[in-house]
C-alpha cells in the first residue's frame, strides 16, 4: 500500500486539546513539554515503518540528563467518543498508554533548562504489536533524570492516533466532502461616473485571497485534484469577474484597481479545477437563512429575494465557468436548523437542506447513520458529520495542530466503517465556510491520506442526497427554541430587513423612469442580495454601514432628476405660459414621468394640464404650461413629478405667481375705449340721418356733401377727425417687456 510519507505541517483545523506540559498520572505537572509535529505514514500498512517527529522543551530550571524518547502503543479504541477522549488526556497512565516499545528509542544526552530540541523516533509496524483493525493511541514520552530524582521516570508525554487496517473493509463508506468557495462582500452598488459603469469595490482585499498563496487560490489549487464537491457562492464569481475589467476602489479619491491579471488567472484556474467535479451553487450572496427565518419573515418582501437569488446563481456560474451547477441545496450557517429555517430554506425550490449532526442528533444509535434523512414535504435533510466537519477549525499554522487533526480525521473516518462493517453508509462532511490557506492544506492532507488508506470511496453530494436513508435515524426537526443562542445573537435584526425592503421599494420607483433601467437594477439588485449575506455574521457594524451606503447612493441618483427652483413668476395678462425646467444629471435619459402644476388659488389661476416629460442624460429641458388668470393677486404654484402609477417622484418645487395686469384701472381703460367707440358710432349715425332729412341743395347736385366728405369736414364745417376717437389696435395686455417689479423680484412669463 502506497501512502503519503509526510504529514503537512499546517494550520487550520479544529484546535484540539493537547499537552503543553505533560501532566503526571497523579495530576502533577511533568517538567518536559513533548509535542508531536508529524507522523508518517498517517495510515501505515503492515510493511511500513512509522516515524514520529516533534519537539522537546525543558520547562524547569534544572537540566534533564540520561533521557530518551520512546513510543507507547495503547489498546485499540472501542468507539468514536473514545477517540476524542484520547486527544484530551494529559497525564501518563502506564495501564492505558501501554509499555514502551523496546529497542526503538532515541537517546537524549542532556536538555538544559528552558532549552528545546527536536526528536525523531521510528518503529516498524510489525514491532507495534497491532492486532485487529482499529484505531490505536500512540504516545511519545521523554524519560530521564532530574536534579531532584536520579531514577528513570516519564518526564513528559504527547499522543496521536494510529489508524490500522490490515485488510480491506467489506463495504467502504461513501464519503462526500464539500469544498466551499465563499468570501465576504467586496462589491458596492456604485458604478463609476462614466458610460462604462466602472464597478466600485469596498476595498481591494479580495486580490490577496485570489493571488498566489492566498486563501482562495489555495482552495482552487488543492481542490482541483481532490475528490470533492465544489460549493460556490456565485457572488464571488461575479465579483472576481468584475475585477478582470477596469474597477475602482471606494473612497473620496479611490484609486483604480490593478489586479485584473490576478483575477483572470484565478477564474481560469477555477474553470480548469471544476472540470469533472460536481458544482453546487448557493443562492447569490449566500443569504442568511436563519436570519430570514427568525427576523425577516415579519417583513413582507424579505423572502421574495430567495427565488431571484437562486435563478441568478445558476446563470452566473453557467456564464462565468461554463458549468451548469446544482441549485437544489441550501446550507444554513453552521448547519444549525429549526422548523422555521427549513421552511425558508426550501421556499425557493431547493429541497435539500445541509444541516449537521449536532442539530439532528442520533444519540440512540450505536453507529453513524447515512446522511440523507427525509423530513417531509418532499424535502431531505443532509446531516453532515459533526466531528469530521469540525476537524479542521482553529489555528492550523502550528504543525502539531494540523498533524493531530489529520490523524483524528482519519481515525474517525475509519471508526465509522468499523462500527457496522456490513452496512454501507453515506457520510457528508461540510467544513467551515471560509477555510484559511493552512486549514485548506490540512483538509487536503487528510483527504489524500484517506484516499490512500482505502477505507472510503468518494461520492458526489447529489448521490449522497439520493442514498437510501437509515430507517432508525433521527428525522425530527428541532423546534425554534432549540436553535443555539450564540448563533441567534449574530443574526441580522428585523430592522435590517425593513431597511432592505425600503431600499427595494425605492429602487422599484426609480427604475420605471429610466430609459435603460438594467444599468441600475443589476448593481443595486445584487447589492440588496448581498445585504442578507451569511458572511455579515459577527460584523453588525459593517453590515449596517453597507446597507446605509447602498441606500444613500440610490437616493443620490434619484436626486439627479430634479426640478430647477424658481422664486416668482409675473403673469402680465389673462393668459400666458409658465416655464418649468427639469434637470437630468444622470448618464441616461429619463422617461415615463409626468410634470404637474397645482395652484393654491385655482379660481384665480388655472395652471393648465399635466405634461409627459422626456429628458436626455446630462441635459435640462423646460416645459411650458398654458395658464389663465381670472383675477389679480398672488397665487402659489407647486410643481411635482409623478411616476406612471401616480407616485410622487422627488421633492416638489413651489413658487409664487403674481397676476399684475387684471386691475380696476385696466378694466376702466378698456371700458372707456368701448364707450368712445359707441358714442362715435351714434354721432355718425345722427349726422347721416340729418343730412338725409335735409336733402341736396339746388345746383349743388350733392357735391357739397361729397366735397365735405372728401375734405374730412362734417356738414357744420367741423372736422370729423377731431371729434371721433382712434380706432383701438388690440386691447391686449402688456407683453411683459418692462419690469414688473423691483429688480430680481421674479420673472416675466411668455404669453
Amino acid at each position: 500500500m502506497t501512502l503519503l510519507t509526510g504529514v503537512p505541517l499546517l494550520a487550520g483545523m479544529l484546535q484540539l486539546p493537547h499537552t503543553t506540559t505533560a501532566q503526571a498520572a497523579t495530576g502533577g505537572p511533568h517538567p518536559v513539554s513533548v509535542q508531536i509535529n508529524a507522523m508518517s505514514p498517517a495510515a501505515p500498512g503492515k510493511d511500513d515503518t512509522v516515524t514520529v517527529s516533534g519537539t522537546l522543551t525543558n520547562d524547569t530550571k534544572s537540566a534533564i540528563t540520561g533521557a530518551h524518547v520512546g513510543l507507547h502503543r495503547g489498546a485499540a479504541l472501542n468507539d468514536r467518543s473514545s477517540i476524542e477522549a484520547v486527544t484530551k488526556r494529559t497525564g501518563y497512565a502506564p495501564g492505558t498508554d501501554g509499555k514502551e516499545i523496546a529497542d526503538h528509542t532515541e537517546k537524549i544526552d542532556k536538555l538544559d533548562p528552558g532549552a528545546s530540541r527536536t526528536f525523531t523516533v521510528s518503529v516498524p509496524v510489525k514491532d507495534l504489536g497491532l492486532g485487529d483493525n482499529g484505531v490505536y493511541p500512540l504516545g511519545v514520552t521523554l524519560s530521564g533524570h532530574t536534579s531532584s530524582a536520579s531514577y528513570d521516570q516519564v518526564l513528559g508525554i504527547d499522543r496521536t492516533l494510529l489508524p490500522w487496517q490490515d485488510s480491506a473493509p467489506a463495504k467502504k463508506t461513501q464519503l462526500t466532502y464539500l469544498w466551499p468557495l465563499i468570501s465576504t462582500t467586496h462589491l458596492t452598488a456604485e458604478t463609476g461616473a462614466d458610460a462604462q459603469q466602472t464597478p466600485v469595490f469596498r476595498n481591494d482585499d479580495l486580490a490577496a485571497e485570489i493571488a498566489p498563496g492566498g486563501r482562495l487560490q489555495k482552495m482552487v489549487e488543492l481542490g482541483k485534484n481532490l475528490p470533492v464537491t465544489f460549493v460556490i457562492d456565485p457572488d464571488l464569481l461575479a465579483t472576481v469577474e468584475a475585477m478582470t475589467k477596469p474597477y475602482r476602489v471606494h473612497g473620496p479619491d479611490g484609486p483604480m484597481g490593478k489586479n485584473q491579471s490576478v483575477a483572470m488567472q484565478w477564474l481560469n484556474d477555477l474553470g480548469n479545477a471544476v472540470k469533472g467535479h460536481e458544482v453546487v451553487a448557493l443562492p447569490f450572496g449566500d443569504p442568511d437563512l436563519a436570519s430570514l427565518a427568525h427576523h425577516g419573515k415579519s417583513v413582507p418582501s424579505a423572502l421574495s429575494h430567495l427565488g431571484p437569488a437562486t435563478e441568478l446563481a445558476s446563470k452566473t456560474v453557467d456564464t462565468i465557468l461554463g458549468v451548469k451547477p446544482r441549485t437544489d441545496f441550501t446550507w444554513p450557517v453552521n448547519g444549525a436548523i429549526d422548523s422555521s429555517i427549513v421552511d425558508v430554506a426550501t421556499s425557493a425550490g431547493a429541497h435539500n437542506v445541509i444541516t449537521r449532526g449536532d442539530s439532528l442528533r442520533d444519540t440512540h444509535l450505536p453507529y453513524t447513520p447515512t446522511a440523507a434523512r427525509p423530513i417531509g414535504g418532499g424535502n431531505t435533510a443532509i446531516v453532515t458529520d459533526t466531528q469530521l466537519s469540525r476537524a479542521f477549525e482553529g489555528d492550523m499554522s502550528k504543525s502539531r495542530n494540523a498533524g493531530l487533526a489529520i490523524q483524528e480525521f482519519l481515525a474517525q473516518a475509519q471508526m465509522i466503517g468499523l462500527e457496522n462493517p456490513e452496512q454501507q453508509r453515506s457520510i457528508v462532511v461540510a467544513p467551515q465556510r471560509m477555510p484559511s490557506a493552512t486549514q485548506a492544506q490540512a483538509m487536503a492532507g487528510a483527504l489524500r491520506n484517506l484516499e490512500s488508506a482505502g477505507w472510503t470511496e468518494p461520492a458526489k453530494l447529489g448521490d449522497a442526497a439520493k442514498a437510501k436513508p437509515d430507517p432508525d435515524a433521527n428525522r425530527q426537526i428541532p423546534s425554534r427554541s432549540a436553535y443555539p443562542s450564540w448563533l441567534r445573537r449574530q443574526e441580522l435584526p428585523t430592522e435590517a430587513f425593513r431597511q432592505i425592503e425600503e431600499t427595494q421599494a425605492a429602487l422599484d420607483d426609480f427604475q420605471v423612469v429610466l430609459a435603460h433601467p438594467e444599468r441600475v437594477v443589476t448593481p443595486f439588485g445584487n447589492a440588496i442580495m448581498r445585504e442578507t449575506s451569511t458572511e455579515w455574521r459577527g460584523d453588525d457594524k459593517g453590515a449596517g454601514a453597507f446597507r446605509t451606503s447602498v441606500r444613500d447612493y440610490l437616493d443620490g441618483l434619484t436626486k439627479k432628476i430634479r426640478l430647477i427652483p424658481k422664486s416668482e413668476a409675473t403673469l402680465s395678462g389673462r393668459s400666458a405660459t409658465i416655464p418649468v425646467t427639469v434637470q437630468n444629471n444622470l448618464l441616461q435619459g429619463v422617461q415615463g414621468l409626468t410634470l404637474r402644476l397645482t395652484s393654491s388659488q385655482p379660481n384665480r389661476l388655472d395652471v393648465g394640464k399635466p405634461q409627459e416629460i422626456k429628458v436626455d442624460g446630462g441635459h435640462s429641458q423646460s416645459f411650458k404650461f398654458e395658464t389663465t388668470a381670472n383675477a389679480n393677486g398672488l397665487a402659489w404654484v407647486t410643481a411635482q413629478l409623478y411616476t406612471a402609477d401616480g407616485k410622487p417622484y422627488g421633492e416638489p418645487m413651489t413658487f409664487r405667481v403674481n397676476v399684475t395686469e387684471i386691475t380696476a384701472t385696466v378694466m376702466l381703460v378698456i371700458a372707456g375705449g368701448v364707450l368712445l367707440l359707441v358714442l362715435a358710432g351714434v354721432r355718425i349715425y345722427l349726422q347721416r340721418k340729418r343730412r338725409a332729412a335735409e336733402g341736396p341743395q339746388d345746383g349743388e347736385n350733392g357735391e357739397d356733401s361729397g366735397g365735405s366728405a372728401a375734405d374730412g369736414k362734417d356738414g357744420d364745417g367741423g372736422s370729423t377727425g377731431g371729434d371721433s376717437p382712434e380706432q383701438p389696435s388690440d386691447p391686449a395686455p402688456d407683453t411683459g417687456s418692462e419690469d414688473s417689479g423691483p429688480s430680481g423680484s421674479g420673472e416675466k412669463v411668455d404669453r
